[in-house]
């Protein structure tokens, strides 16, 4: 079994997520399940079925969670180093062949959100800059050709605090 890395934050949020479906929404569901039963005739009842459908999605998502709290490995990147790219570093890179500067933050993969540059350590990109220090170039073969890269800046900051402040500036219309 690989092992799944991750912050002890977003172990903590898989855990309260699980405790939630488990001892809040799958009880509710069951008893909205039991009520349509109770109104007869369960081949036609439109709400017996749905509410099936979700104890299914509900169980589902119950035995994934349980899959990756089995396989976490659970991983403090502010207790690191950071003068080499490894789980939970922000990493500053420059295309080499077009001058463009991008940021991402390697992180686990239910943590991670590509479009707000939190990468998974298993995507190719984070893989390719894994163990790189400041000025170390690499190249890594993307959906749309094989690119080269810059290290430029490596840091640490913490995801959570940037997935809230992606969240504010969406909310208030500023992306």
């Amino acid at each position: 079994m690989q092992n799944e890395p991750m912050t002890p934050r977003g172990y903590d949020e898989l855990l309260r997520e699980f405790k939630y479906l488990k001892d809040v929404e799958k009880p509710r569901v069951n008893q909205e399940k039991q009520r349509a039963a109770e109104l007869g005739d369960r081949s036609e009842n439109a709400e017996y079925h749905a509410a099936k459908e979700k104890l299914r999605h509900i169980d589902k998502r119950l035995f994934y969670l349980n899959a990756m709290i089995e396989k976490a490995q659970i991983i403090d990147p502010s207790l690191l180093e950071h003068s080499r790219v490894h789980f939970g570093a922000t990493v500053e890179i420059l295309d080499l062949q077009s001058d463009e500067e991008y940021c991402y933050s390697i992180c686990g993969t239910l943590e991670s959100e590509p479009e707000n540059s939190l990468i998974s350590v298993h995507s190719p990109l984070a893989r390719a800059m894994l163990g790189k220090e400041e000025e170390d170039e690499f190249s890594v073969n993307l959906p749309h050709g094989k690119k080269s890269y810059e290290v430029t800046k490596i840091s640490y900051t913490d995801i959570f605090s940037l997935k809230k402040n992606l969240r504010s500036e969406k909310d208030f219309g500023f992306h």
